[in-house]
């Protein structure tokens, strides 16, 4: 798959930092599981009847990175690779590799609601790659596409066109071995936190700016304090110059010993 815009032609998004991590760690784990035992599995795929069961909660973040095939790991690392490096320094590493954990994680929880006893794993990172793919949609709406390298088109149709194969596919094929609720759980999730930060996202800014706001004031304040004590204390040296230390009063005695016992 490549991309296209109305402005440019075809070109490849470069690797982005978090997303080469993840490709990594992906790949390191897909190719460790041909020397390891298969039971492993079952303790770091996500088996929902193991987290609700015997609190392993932890599957909810390891399955993420686990895959039962080459072309699983090939697609996935693809659509990683290419939606989520333009995602990444669209908003930034930490931003990014939260999204990608909320909705891998969220995929995960709502596919263990909906099949609480299942006790086969779910491994695989579809469920944080179809919340790449959402928020693709909605990053860049009118950002044409290749699909099947021939057919053109937009990111958001391209979104709404994936949801609806899972969601035709999770009727029409029930029992493919396909964890269809993560996916749709990953598109959800990843639709919901987006639109979630949207609306708040405003708010935290303009807490921000106003909490800034305050701090610049209150530096302000302070230097202007400063600066009015630090021209008290050139006019009593003045003084003392001119007139004499018997000239000067009680209480500019007193302000000036102050103001030396602060600098000592």
């Amino acid at each position: 798959m490549a991309y296209y815009t109305r402005y440019t032609e075809s070109r490849v998004p470069g690797l982005s930092r978090a997303v080469r991590l993840l490709i990594v760690i992906n790949l390191v784990l897909y190719l460790l599981d041909y020397f390891l035992p298969a039971g492993w599995l079952r303790i770091f795929g996500l088996v929902p009847a193991y987290v609700l069961g015997r609190g392993w909660i932890w599957q909810l973040v390891t399955y993420m990175f686990l895959h039962g095939g080459l072309l699983h790991v090939f697609f996935n690392m693809l659509f990683l690779w290419m939606m989520g490096s333009e995602l990444e320094r669209y908003w930034g590493s930490r931003e990014f590799v939260r999204y990608y954990l909320v909705t891998g994680v969220g995929a995960g929880v709502i596919n263990m609601l909906v099949q609480p006893h299942l006790a086969v794993p779910i491994i695989g990172a579809s469920g944080a790659i179809f919340g790449l793919i959402i928020a693709f949609g909605m990053a860049f709406p009118d950002r044409e596409l290749l699909l099947y390298f021939f057919i053109r088109i937009k990111a958001k149709h391209f979104a709404v066109l994936v949801g609806l194969i899972e969601l035709i596919s999770l009727f029409a094929l029930p029992h493919a071995g396909i964890a269809r609720f993560a996916h749709l759980g990953g598109l959800v999730v990843g639709y919901v936190y987006l639109k979630w930060e949207s609306i708040t996202y405003p708010a935290r800014r303009w807490y921000r700016r106003s909490r800034s706001r305050a701090a610049e004031a209150a530096r302000r304040r302070v230097e202007e304090r400063e600066r009015k004590m630090q021209a008290e204390v050139d006019r009593i040296l003045d003084k003392i110059g001119r007139e004499g230390l018997g000239s000067l009063s009680g209480r500019e005695r007193d302000f000036l010993e102050k103001q030396s016992g602060k600098h000592r």
